[in-house]
């Protein structure tokens, strides 16, 4: 798989695995809606050929007006659910206004799932401002830039979360943006984990 990573756009093909295609349709929507998201966490890894299992994807979305929800919850219910609640209103004002997440997976299933939130910390609503954009097989994806994806994983520190972590320093090291790296190294205090977990076996 050849990856090209030039003007803060990251472009390749790759065979698209089942989630792929679950996520591409979700954000289909999503890019019909001019819904301004961004994807983080597990599938960033996935999405650039790591192989791992995973049962969810994080996504953060722009906060929307309930009008705008309504629309957007109502075309989504022609291809998947909420697990959480069938009530837009509650979805809307019980769960994303009190800054929680919602669930949506297709009909009649129940993993893989979405979860749909709000950004609510500066660096939540930082990394939808700063997404990076892949083309992956011409479909277009938001994801959080890799810079703070590396630390993002470190700072949860399983084990299957740190080999994330490895996995994209690896994948794109030569392209990573040295100072966001290190401010947000330093912001999550992952300095040491970094140089112990990522650099050491990197260079090994």
């Amino acid at each position: 798989m050849k990856i090209e990573f030039k003007n803060d756009r990251i472009t390749f093909d790759k065979q698209l695995n089942k989630l792929d295609k679950f996520v591409i349709e979700f954000i289909s929507i999503l890019n019909e809606f001019d819904i301004k998201y961004v994807i983080i966490s597990g599938y960033v890894s996935i999405l650039f050929g790591r192989n791992r299992a995973s049962e969810d994807i994080d996504i953060f979305v722009e906060k929307l007006n309930f009008t705008k929800f309504r629309l957007f919850w109502e075309k989504l219910y022609e291809k998947f659910e909420c697990i959480i609640t069938t009530d837009p209103k509650e979805a809307y004002n019980t769960y994303l206004l009190d800054e929680l997440a919602i669930r949506f997976a297709k009909k009649d299933e129940v993993i893989p799932n979405i979860e749909l939130k709000f950004p609510i910390k500066e660096v939540d609503k930082w990394t939808l401002e700063n997404r990076l954009k892949v083309t992956c097989n011409k479909n277009e994806i938001y994801i959080s830039p890799i810079e703070l994806q590396i630390v993002y994983k470190l700072f949860l520190s399983s084990e299957k979360d740190i080999e994330d972590a490895e996995y994209l320093y690896i994948l794109f090291k030569e392209k990573l943006n040295n100072e966001i790296l290190q401010y947000f190294l330093k912001e999550f205090d992952q300095e040491q984990k970094f140089k112990r977990d990522i650099i050491g076996p990197s260079e090994n």
